[in-house]
C-alpha cells in the first residue's frame, strides 16, 4: 500500500457490519437445521471468506449476495474442522461449541490467526468439560464428545475471556437445564451474538452483564438478524481524523460502544458529537493534540483492537502518553516501524511511554497483525512524503474497503 501524507480528512464514511460480531454468528448458524439471514455483514473481507470455506466444509450451503448471508446447516454432515481452514484465524474455534451441542461431538484443530500471543483455548476446554463434555487433545486437534448431550453447568471463568463466552453460550443452548456463566465478558459483540440465539429461539438472560444464564432448549430455529456496527473500524477512523484533522461523517455508528475511546479523545482534542446514528468527528489542525494515557481492558475498559491506533495518534501530541497493554502480550510489533517513522517510543515491559514528535516522516515499513497494519496507515495519513506499508494481507483480513472509504474523504492512498 503507498500512502501520500499530509492531506486532511473530510466526507462521509459508511461503518461496515463489525467482523468480530459476524463471524460469531455465522457459528450461531451450525445451531439449526434452518436458514439464518444476516444482514449488514461486512462483505470482502478474507476472515467472512475464511469462515464461508469452513462452514461449506463442514456441509452447510451458504449464499452471499452484497451485505447479506444465509446460513442453512441442514445437511451439515462433518464434525471436524481441518487445520488447513482453521490455521488462518483463530475464531474457527467457535464451530467448537455448536458442533458438539448439536451432534454431540466434535474434532476441531487449535487455532492459528494473528502473531500477538497465545491466546490459550483452555478456557473455553475447561467449561465444556463441566458440561460433560470428554475432550482429548492429540495430533494438534481437540476432540470432543457428548454421547448424552451437554449438560447445564455453573461455569466461573477466572479471566475474562470473549471467544470462550462466546462458545459455551452456544453450546448451552442445547444442553439441559441451566448454564450460568459467571465472570463472562461484557462485549457488545457478545451482546449481538445473545441477541440473535434469543431470535433462533433460545432462553438466555444477563445480556452485557458478567453473569449470563442460559436456559437449554431441544432446538434451535431458523431468523434474520443485522450485524451490529464495527466499532473497532469506527474508533480507527475517530483516530485517524484526529491525526490529520479535518471533519468526517461515520454513518450507522455506535457511541455507546465507544465511551472509553471518545473520552480519551476528547481529552487530547478531539470534537465528537453524534448525530442520530452517525458520529461527526472533527479537529482544527492548528489545534495541537495534547498527550493522554491509555490502559487496555476487558469492555467496557479501552479495546486492545485500538491501542495500536492511538499509539499513533499519542506520537504526534503534545507532551508525552503512557500506553500500558494488559490483555495480549506481543502488541507492540507496530512500535519499531513507528520508529522507522520517527516516533519516540521506549517500551519497559507491557508499558510504552510515547513523546510526542513535531513530525513523522514517510518511510517502507512493514505489517505485522491487522491491527498494527492500520496504526502505520493512520501513520502513512499524517506523515511528510511517501509511506509504503508492505504484507497489507493483514488489513484485508479485517477492514472493509479501507483504501475507498480513506480516499472519498481525501487521502492519497492506494493498493499497488
Amino acid at each position: 500500500m503507498r500512502i501520500e501524507g499530509g492531506r486532511a480528512l473530510n466526507g462521509v464514511i459508511p461503518i461496515s457490519g463489525a467482523k468480530n460480531a459476524a463471524l460469531k454468528l455465522m457459528c450461531a448458524g451450525l445451531l439449526s437445521a434452518a436458514t439464518l439471514r444476516l444482514s449488514n455483514m461486512p462483505n470482502s473481507l478474507r476472515d467472512i471468506d475464511s469462515q464461508t470455506e469452513l462452514l461449506e466444509y463442514l456441509g452447510a450451503t451458504i449464499a452471499r449476495e452484497n451485505d447479506l448471508m444465509a446460513i442453512n446447516a441442514g445437511s451439515v454432515d462433518k464434525i471436524d474442522a481441518p487445520y488447513d481452514l482453521v490455521r488462518k484465524m483463530r475464531t474457527s474455534i467457535l464451530v467448537l461449541g455448536p458442533l458438539l451441542a448439536r451432534f454431540g461431538e466434535a474434532k476441531v484443530s487449535l487455532p492459528g490467526g494473528c502473531a500477538i500471543g497465545t491466546r490459550p483455548v483452555d478456557l473455553h476446554i475447561d467449561g465444556l468439560r463441566a458440561m460433560g463434555a470428554e475432550i482429548t487433545l492429540e495430533h494438534g486437534y481437540i476432540h470432543a464428545l457428548a454421547k448424552d448431550g451437554l449438560q447445564g453447568a455453573k461455569i466461573i471463568f477466572p479471566k475474562v475471556s470473549v471467544g470462550a463466552t462466546e462458545n459455551l453460550m452456544m453450546a448451552a443452548t442445547l444442553a439441559k437445564g441451566e448454564t450460568v456463566l459467571a465472570n463472562a465478558a461484557r462485549e457488545p459483540e457478545i451482546s449481538d451474538l445473545g441477541e440473535c440465539l434469543i431470535k433462533m429461539g433460545a432462553k438466555i438472560e444477563g445480556l452485557g452483564t458478567a453473569t449470563i444464564r442460559i436456559e437449554g432448549v431441544d432446538r434451535l430455529h431458523g431468523t434474520a438478524h443485522e450485524v451490529v456496527p464495527d466499532r473497532i473500524e469506527t474508533g480507527t477512523y475517530m483516530i485517524a481524523v484526529a491525526l490529520t484533522g479535518g471533519n468526517v461523517r461515520l454513518k450507522n455508528a455506535r457511541a455507546d460502544h465507544l465511551a472509553a475511546l471518545i473520552a480519551r479523545l476528547q481529552k487530547a482534542g478531539v470534537d465528537i458529537a453524534e448525530d442520530g446514528a452517525d458520529i461527526l468527528i472533527s479537529r482544527d489542525p492548528a489545534q495541537p493534540l495534547r498527550g493522554t494515557d491509555i490502559m487496555t481492558e476487558p469492555y467496557p475498559g479501552f479495546p486492545t483492537d485500538l491501542q495500536a491506533q492511538f499509539m499513533t495518534m499519542l506520537t504526534l501530541c503534545e507532551g508525552a502518553g503512557l500506553v500500558s497493554e494488559t490483555i495480549f502480550e506481543n502488541r507492540f510489533m507496530h512500535v519499531p516501524e513507528l520508529a522507522r517513522m520517527g516516533a519516540d517510543i521506549t517500551v519497559h515491559g507491557n508499558s510504552a511511554i510515547v513523546r510526542g514528535v513535531k513530525k513523522l516522516t514517510g518511510a517502507e515499513v512493514m505489517a505485522t497483525d491487522l491491527r498494527a497494519s492500520v496504526a502505520l496507515v493512520l501513520a502513512g495519513l499524517v506523515a511528510d512524503g511517501e509511506t509504503v506499508i508492505n504484507r497489507i494481507y493483514h488489513l484485508e483480513r479485517g477492514y472493509e474497503d479501507l483504501v475507498g472509504k480513506l480516499s472519498a474523504c481525501g487521502a492519497v492512498i492506494q493498493r499497488i
